[in-house]
Formats: C-alpha cells, structure tokens, sequence
C-alpha cells in the first residue's frame, strides 16, 4: 500500500505577515519523513464506527481548516518543520476490520522506522490499533493517553470496532492507559472494571473542570513507568456544543480551551512517540467547527512538542 500524493499546502491570506499552517506544512514522502520532526498521515475510513458514520472525510477537513491557522503560539513560538505524507489508501483494501488495522499497521510501522513523529489525521479509533501496535514490538514499555468520553475497552463480539481498541491492544501487551475527559453515563460499569483491573486510569470530565494542566499532569505521572507514551484525541471528548460532528455527541464533555492546554502539556512530554486525531466527521458537523476544532487541536499540539525538539 502507497501514500497518495498529498495535497499541496497553501496559506489563505491576502496578508504577507500571516504565516499559516498552509504556509509552513510541506508535501513530503516516506523516504524523506527524516527530514521533518512530525509528519501527517491520513487514514480515511470509517469501517468500524459503530454509531454514525462520516469520519472518513475527517483528514481533508482537518487539513483544509489547519492550512487557513496561523502558525504562531505566543509562548511557543511558531511551529515549523512539519510534513505531508497524504494519505493511505484504506478504500482500496480488501477484508473486515482485522483486516485493515493489520494492513494499515504495517504501513504505520515504516513511518515509525522513520524516525519522526507521526500525527495521525483520522478516521475512526479502530485504527488506533494500527497507529500503536507496532510500537508494541519494541523493548520498551507502552502507555496511551486518550482524551476521549468512552474508554474503547469493549470485548471484541463480532470482530473489532470502534468501540474495541484498547481491549485489543492490552491483549497485544500495551503497558497501561489513562482516560482522560471520560463522561459519566457513557460507560459500563464491566468496561470501567475492566480498565482499573487492567492498571488503567480513568480521569474524568468533572477532573478537567477543576483544573485542567493538573489533570494532564496526573495522567502523565499515571504513566511514569513507561518509556514511551502515544497521545489519542476522540473528539467526542469535547462537549457536543463545540463538536456536534462525531459520531457520539454528548453533553457534558470538556471544552476546547481545557483541551488545548492539556494537549500542549502532554505534548511537551519527550516521552511521546506518535499522535491521533480520530472520529471527526465532517458529514455530521455544524458550519465545520468540529474540523476547526480538531485542526486546532493539532496545531496546539505539535506547539507543544515544538517546545522539546
């Protein structure tokens, strides 16, 4: 399986001092993904939701709304040296769910083998099966940080979905997971078990309200043991005012600006070795703020890791 071609990336003002994301953002290759400190990699689908579909269309809105930001964070500075490798063909594979998170694991393993830091533009949390398991392979300790209202720790009924990844890949051997922005009276009780049996965390929405850098940094120390840490981002974390475009929105979640600050301070971990941003679908938003919000989020992010590199 080839990367497509990425889409040329160009600025949206009419002003020369605006340097955006369009700006900035450079069409790139797997041979060349070295030369970046972070790469996008979109992965359209959205095969195994189990709601409402629409996410494949979230990589082409995520990048649309990302080239018209502005690159500069007043503490950070601007964010620079990062790549497009397009996108993974997922249309064109053949099988069920299994199927395609193995096939897409083995393509995200050579972005791995590469040396910069993945950011994945999704597509739905099946797939992040596929974005961790090939850190699984190596000799180090594994812990994700999800920011997500539902922990993802289903049994497997049917073959894997949206709702199984976690429960897959702590059978694969990942070390531990914290949860973070997980909403009351959207989990059941087997599930939420399941994550405290297994040494997970669970850090609520309530959590990020009092205080939301803390309650980053408690997920970081929840995952202290491990050497290396992936960052997950459903964006049905956020309140259903901000993203009504996902697949499950409710009320009760967390807001851009909690989310935005525990990105950044998370990202800011050395320790981090790959990004997600799943379950935006565009099909189901509202004037595309749930794009504008996970574009966001990216860029709060790679400010962040900019911060260490």
């Amino acid at each position: 399986m080839r990367f497509r071609d990425p889409p040329h990336w160009e600025g949206t003002s009419s002003d020369p001092n605006d340097e955006q994301f369009g700006h900035v953002v450079n069409e790139t290759s797997i041979e060349d993904a070295s030369d970046f400190d972070a790469v996008l990699v979109g992965e359209p689908y959205d095969g195994a939701v189990i709601g409402r579909r629409g996410a494949r269309d979230g990589p082409a809105a995520i990048r649309r709304e990302l080239a018209s930001s502005k690159s500069h964070h007043f503490d950070e500075g601007p964010v620079s040296g990062v790549g497009d490798l397009g996108d993974l063909p997922i249309d064109e594979l053949e099988g069920g769910v299994a199927d395609v998170q193995s096939a897409v694991a083995d393509e995200t393993a050579h972005v791995y083998e590469r040396g910069a830091l993945p950011v994945f533009l999704g597509g739905d949390n099946s797939l992040t099966v596929a974005n961790v398991k090939p850190l699984l392979d190596r000799d180090a300790s594994i812990g994700v940080i999800s920011f997500d209202a539902h922990l993802d720790c289903r049994e497997p009924q049917d073959g894997p979905s949206s709702g199984t990844p976690y429960r897959q890949l702590f059978d694969a051997g990942l070390d531990t997971l914290a949860v973070v922005g997980a909403r009351h009276f959207e989990t059941s009780t087997t599930y939420a078990d399941f994550l405290r049996d297994s040494g997970g965390t669970i850090l609520t929405a309530d959590e990020v309200g009092r205080g939301a850098t803390e309650t980053a940094d408690f997920a970081l120390d929840a995952l202290s043991s491990c050497d290396h840490v992936f960052v997950s981002l459903d964006v049905d974390v956020l309140d259903e005012t901000a993203a009504p475009g996902v697949s499950a929105p409710t009320p009760g979640g967390i807001t851009t600006r909690e989310l935005f600050s525990m990105l950044r301070r998370v990202a800011s971990d050395s320790r981090v070795v790959g990004f997600e941003v799943v379950e935006c679908a565009p099909p189901l938003d509202d004037d595309d703020q749930t794009a504008r919000a996970a574009a966001r989020a990216v860029a709060h992010f790679l400010s962040g890791v900019m911060s260490h590199v």
